[in-house]
């Protein structure tokens, strides 16, 4: 392999033979050690690029040196014209023999069948390797055809043999003109509100949209640059994610005994995911489902599988009180996360007595064994359905704030409640359905055009709840401000544009208000919140009065109560007239906005 860059040099070198003899001996040993420390008949040459260009220039020259200075040593002199014309000749036989294999391997060798035509957005780092990856894979049907990038330096430059054609708000026209298939977002650190922007400038097309990975998954090399996505509705809420007071949530949690109750749900998992992230000494993961229970054992135990956490399953049903106290009494739990509930309003108005079974009596039953076993906090996941309730899943998480509010006077454990609104992803959530339904061709169901909702992503609210535990002075009613409401018309549309379908193909249906649902929930009633800012976007709310008797007394005739009458009472008691106490109170409620 060594002879064969040679023969052609050697051809063609005059001079008499004791000059041609050494040169060629040195310049055939120089190369030999050069090309060994370089690796240069290690790599592939296929993939080729300037890399392996500037290792072939430095080996050449290098080598040549080699020989210029055996000439000087040995003949005496150096014979320049000959090593100039040497270097040249030997640089195109050793690299151009090379670099051939890359042109002919992209001119003829990569044909793909079925070619989608890509466009770009970025021209940055990231983008560049998208384009590079695309183009050295013949098994990837995506050809990237263009760049669009805002800016305005690299306009009509040409990156990898591929043009910058444009900005974002060319995106509609360059997918027109250049007939794009494919669009892909090649900006991994690009925040929502910029994503936002662009995807709605890809929607305007029919054109299937994907986007990189996180960034902080391609840094830990959890994917590579190449593993494209869908963009999801997450990325599209447009506002930054909730800052964590890392320092106060520490003291909470680290080297703690933490207990969450509902650990195998969409948020318990997930507050399970985020408080691990802090070090407790145990993690306690009690739950009704053992399928689900299992699942976030197994994935906590493989994430952490190089930390001394000890995480321990317990599967219980919060409305066995018996069960509650044992366990509480079995670990004894610094902090309490209640996410157990029954969440799905449809179902539970027609279930109203499973409803105040699960969410009134079995919040009870865990906070009154926190109560008796000296637990430091306790924090209950509660709702905006529970503000001017009209539904029977949102008075009973009414009358379970009440429970907490009253018995966080009586206890040296102290109670709160955090309420949010809707997440995305979770189970029984829209989105689910309406993927479902764009999935077989449509229509998509809205209940009503109008019809709107705060939406927040899971990991949101479960870093909500644990900043509102290491907050907590007690009996505190905790609230994310969570932007903007969403229209669910608007969700639906864009879930479609992500799919890569247009609306009219889909088809959107309206199906009617449920029972129990209102056009729109709020996260404060008028009379819970002040507008004195203790803390910037923390509000002192009122201390109402709790109506305890009657909740106790809906208890006690729970089994004798026909659904109707349970439903009447539920929704009486929870939007009773809220009336102030006249004394103040050392617990103040607080409500935290993001």
């Amino acid at each position: 392999m060594i002879l064969g860059d040679f023969l052609a040099t050697g051809s063609y070198i005059g001079g008499n033979n004791q000059t041609l003899l050494f040169s060629i001996i040195s310049l055939l040993l120089g190369h030999s050690l050069i090309s060994h420390k370089y690796k240069l008949y290690r790599k592939a040459w296929e993939y080729a690029s300037v890399g392996e260009l500037y290792i072939i220039i430095k080996i050449v020259t290098l080598s040549t040196l080699i020989t210029a200075t055996v000439q000087l040593l040995i003949l005496d002199g150096i014979q320049t014209r000959f090593l100039i014309s040497t270097w040249f000749i030997y640089l195109v036989c050793v690299g151009g023999s090379r670099f051939a294999w890359r042109i002919v391997r992209d001119s003829y060798l990569i044909k793909k069948d079925s070619v989608k035509r890509t466009l770009i957005v970025g021209a940055g780092a990231a983008g560049r390797m998208v384009a590079r990856q695309l183009l050295n894979n013949p098994a990837s049907e995506l050809q990237p055809v263009a760049f669009i990038d805002d800016d305005v330096k690299k306009k009509n430059l040409d990156i990898l043999g591929i043009p910058v054609v444009g900005s974002k708000q060319d995106i509609a026209d360059t997918v027109e003109n250049l007939a794009i298939d494919h669009i892909v977002i090649a900006i991994p650190s690009l925040h929502q509100k910029e994503l936002h922007k662009i995807f709605l400038e890809c929607g305007k097309t029919k054109a299937k949209t994907q986007t990189l990975p996180m960034l902080e998954d391609l840094m830990t090399g959890k994917v590579s640059v190449n593993h494209f996505r869908d963009v999801q509705v997450e990325d599209l809420l447009g506002r930054p994610p909730v800052e964590l007071d890392i320092n106060s949530i520490s003291e909470t949690i680290t080297n703690r005994v933490v207990l969450v109750t509902g650990a195998g749900g969409s948020i318990g998992s997930e507050i399970c995911r985020q408080v691990s992230m802090f070090n407790p000494a145990k993690l306690i993961l009690l739950g009704h489902g053992e399928n689900s229970i299992y699942s976030i054992e197994m994935e906590l135990k493989e994430t952490y599988k190089n930390t001394k956490i000890e995480f321990i399953t317990e599967i219980a049903d919060i409305q066995d009180s018996k069960k509650m106290n044992t366990v509480m009494e079995k670990h004894s739990p610094y902090i309490v996360y209640h996410a157990a509930a029954h969440k799905h309003v449809p179902l539970m108005e027609r279930n109203p007595e499973e409803a105040v079974k699960n969410n009134v009596m079995g919040t009870k039953n865990v906070a009154l064994a926190a109560n008796w076993n000296n637990v430091h906090t306790f924090v209950m996941i509660s709702s905006d359905k529970a503000v001017n309730p009209t539904s029977v899943m949102g008075a009973t998480k009414r009358l379970a704030e009440m429970i907490i509010q009253d018995l966080d006077k009586k206890s040296t454990t102290k109670f709160i409640a955090v309420r949010f609104g809707n997440v995305l992803g979770s189970r029984g959530s829209v989105i689910p359905l309406f993927k479902k339904q764009i999935l077989v061709g449509g229509p998509v169901t809205v209940t009503h055009p109008d019809m709107i909702r705060y939406f927040m992503t899971i990991p949101e609210a479960s870093r909500l709840v644990i900043q509102a535990g290491s907050l907590a002075r007690g009996g505190e009613i905790f609230v994310l401000d969570m932007g903007e409401p969403v229209k669910i018309l608007d969700l639906a549309k864009n879930l479609i544009k992500l799919s890569g379908h247009s609306v009219e193909d889909i088809g959107i249906e309206y199906s009617g208000v449920r029972p129990g649902e209102k056009l729109f929930e709020e996260l404060l009633n008028e009379n819970e919140l002040q507008e004195k800012q203790v803390y910037p976007k923390i509000y002192i709310g009122k201390t109402s009065q709790l109506y305890m008797n009657e909740i106790e007394e809906l208890l006690e005739t729970l089994e004798e109560s026909e659904s109707q009458h349970i439903r009447e009472t539920l929704l009486s008691l929870a939007n009773r007239k809220v009336v102030e106490e006249e004394q103040p109170v050392s617990k103040v409620m607080l409500s935290v906005t993001g």
